[in-house]
C-alpha cells in the first residue's frame, strides 16, 4: 500500500485556473491509476473545450500585468517554489510513484531535480541580458533587449511528470512569460501538487495555470493550445509523430514551439573504456524507468576486443535487478505505466530473435505481480536491420551489437532520423574529441549513463526536436528580441 501523505493538500483532483481550484461543468470525467496495483487513485474531471478556451484567456489576462513585475519578485517566488518542492520532498515522491509506477528512489530523485530548475532559473532571471550595439552610422546606436514572449503552453509527458513540467515552467516564469499546463492524462496529480505550491510560493493568480483532459480528449485539448491566438510559444515533450501534427496545427499562427521529441540513443564501447565502468553507466542509462526515458540507451555498440566480456558483465547485473511496487524495499525497478509499453517491447523482442538476436538474459512478464510488471530482456548479436535499432523501444529491452573501428560505429549511429543523445565510454582523449563532433545529436555523455543537469542546455538535432531547456540558454525561447535604434544621436 502507497503511504499516506503528510501533507494531504497536495492531493489534488481539480483544475488549477486563476488561482483557485475550480469545479468543472463537465460531466465527463477520468480515473487515475495507480499501474502497479491496478488500483484507482482518483476520479479527475475531464474539462471542455470551452473551459480550456476560459482557462487560456485568463493566463492571457494574468500576462498583461505579470510581464512588468519586477525580476527579483520573479526570482523570489521560484525560489520559494524550489524550497516549497524540497519541504514537500517525499510526499511528491509518494505522488509519483503512485501515478507512474517508478520505483520510489527514482521518483525521490525526480523531485529534486525538478526543483532544480526553480532554484537554477530563480538565479538566471536576473541575467536577462540585452547588448548595445554600433552601427555602420556612428551618429546612430542600436539598443536591444529581451521581452517575454507571452502566454507559453506546456504539455508534458508520463514518463517525469514533475521533472518536464519545471523544466519548462521556469524559465517561462523566469523571463515573465505566464503558463498554461496539460500534463498527461495517465499523470496529473503530480502537476496539481505543483500548482499548490506554485500557489503557495506567492506567483500571482492566472500565472500558473493546469488544465486537465483524458487520454480521447487530449488531441482536443493539444489543438486549443495550437490554434488559440492567444497562447505565443508551445513547449511539447513526447513523441515524434505528435511533434509533426503539432507543428502542423502550429503553422495557423506562426507560434514559437520549442520540442523534445522521439530518440534512438546509442551507447559506444571502445576496447579502452573502463569495463567495469561502462557496463555499469550502460545499465544505468538504459534501465532508468525501465527505459521509459528518451535519452535512455536504444541502441549498445561494443567494439569486437571486449563484446563478450561486457555482455557477459551486463547480463549478470541485469539478472540481479529486483523488479516490483515502487514502495517496497529493495526494489530496484517498478512497472511500465501501461500495457501498451509491454507490447512494444515484446514486438521488438520478437523481431529481434526472428532476425538472428541471441538472447543472453530473457525477460518477459510478470503476471504474478501485475499486467504492467514486466522483466528486461538482453540482446546479443544485434544488428541495424531489427526493429530494436531503428525505433524507439521506451521499453526494458537492452539490445547489443559488436562494432569493428571507429568509423563502421559513427557512421551506425548517425543512420537515423533522430538525434538527441549518444553515450561513449573510452580513455582516448583524441578520440572522445573526434567521436562526440562526429555524433549527429545534440547530446553526448562521456563515461557516463546519467548526465541530466539544470546547468546543461537540453534537446536535439534532426527529428528529435529543436530549442534548449535548461542552461543559461535556457530563457531565450521564451524571450523575443526587441530592437530600439537611436538615429541622430549627436544632433
Amino acid at each position: 500500500m502507497a503511504p499516506q501523505l503528510k501533507n494531504p493538500e497536495l492531493l489534488r483532483t481539480k483544475p488549477f485556473i486563476n488561482g483557485e481550484w475550480v469545479e468543472s461543468k463537465s460531466t465527463k470525467t477520468f480515473d487515475v491509476v495507480d499501474p502497479a496495483t491496478e488500483e484507482v487513485i482518483a476520479t479527475l474531471p475531464d474539462q471542455t473545450p470551452e473551459e480550456i478556451d476560459h482557462a487560456i484567456q485568463i493566463t492571457k489576462d494574468a500576462f498583461d500585468s505579470y510581464k512588468k513585475t519586477n525580476v527579483v519578485d520573479r526570482s523570489r517566488w521560484l525560489r520559494n517554489w524550489y524550497d516549497l518542492m524540497l519541504e514537500n520532498l517525499d510526499d511528491l515522491a509518494t505522488l509519483i510513484t503512485m501515478e507512474n509506477g517508478k520505483c520510489l528512489n527514482d521518483a525521490l530523485g525526480e523531485v529534486k531535480y525538478a526543483a532544480s530548475y526553480f532554484e537554477w532559473f530563480s538565479e538566471e532571471a536576473k541575467r536577462n541580458y540585452g547588448h548595445t550595439i554600433q552601427p555602420a552610422n556612428s551618429n546612430n546606436k542600436i539598443i536591444t533587449y529581451k521581452q517575454p514572449v507571452g502566454v507559453v503552453g506546456l504539455l508534458c509527458p508520463f514518463n517525469f511528470p514533475a521533472a518536464m513540467g519545471a523544466r519548462k515552467a521556469a524559465p517561462a516564469l523566469a523571463v515573465g512569460c505566464t503558463c498554461i499546463m496539460k500534463p498527461d492524462a495517465q499523470t496529473p496529480l503530480t502537476a496539481l501538487a505543483m500548482a499548490h505550491l506554485a500557489d503557495k510560493a506567492g506567483f500571482p493568480k492566472g500565472v500558473f495555470n493546469v488544465v486537465l483532459s483524458s487520454v480521447e480528449s487530449t488531441p482536443v485539448c493539444g489543438t486549443k493550445f495550437c490554434e488559440s491566438p492567444l497562447i505565443k510559444k508551445v513547449s511539447f515533450t513526447g513523441s515524434t509523430p505528435v511533434g509533426k501534427l503539432l507543428m502542423k496545427q502550429l503553422s495557423l499562427t506562426l507560434k514559437k514551439l520549442l520540442m523534445e521529441l522521439g530518440g534512438n540513443a546509442p551507447i559506444v564501447v571502445f576496447e579502452d573504456a573502463k569495463l567495469d565502468q561502462a557496463v555499469e553507466q550502460a545499465i544505468a542509462s538504459k534501465f532508468r524507468s525501465l527505459g521509459q526515458t528518451c535519452v535512455c540507451a536504444n541502441r549498445i555498440y561494443v567494439q569486437a576486443g571486449i563484446y563478450d566480456e561486457f555482455c557477459l558483465r551486463f547480463a549478470e547485473k541485469v539478472k540481479a535487478f529486483k523488479i516490483g511496487n515502487g514502495f517496497e524495499k529493495g526494489v530496484t525497478h517498478g512497472c511500465l505505466i501501461n500495457t501498451r509499453a509491454i507490447d512494444k517491447v515484446e514486438e521488438h523482442v520478437r523481431d529481434a530473435v526472428g532476425k538472428g538476436a541471441e538472447i543472453l538474459v530473457e525477460g518477459g512478464r510478470l503476471s504474478d505481480l501485475g499486467k504492467h510488471f514486466y522483466s528486461p530482456y538482453v540482446l546479443g548479436k544485434a544488428t541495424k536491420e531489427m526493429k530494436c535499432f531503428g525505433e524507439e523501444t521506451f521499453g526494458p529491452l537492452a539490445a547489443i551489437a559488436r562494432f569493428e573501428t571507429q568509423e563502421e560505429v559513427v557512421a551506425e549511429c548517425n543512420d537515423t532520423p533522430f538525434g538527441l543523445a549518444a553515450y561513449v565510454f573510452l580513455e582516448s582523449l583524441n578520440r572522445v574529441w573526434q567521436v562526440s563532433e562526429a555524433l549527429e545529436t545534440g547530446m553526448v555523455s562521456v563515461n557516463s549513463g546519467i548526465f541530466t543537469d539544470a546547468a546543461l542546455p537540453f534537446g536535439g538535432v534532426k527529428e528529435s526536436g529543436f530549442g534548449r531547456e535548461g542552461s543559461l540558454y535556457g530563457m531565450d525561447d521564451y524571450t523575443v528580441v526587441k530592437l530600439i535604434s537611436l538615429g541622430n544621436v549627436y544632433g
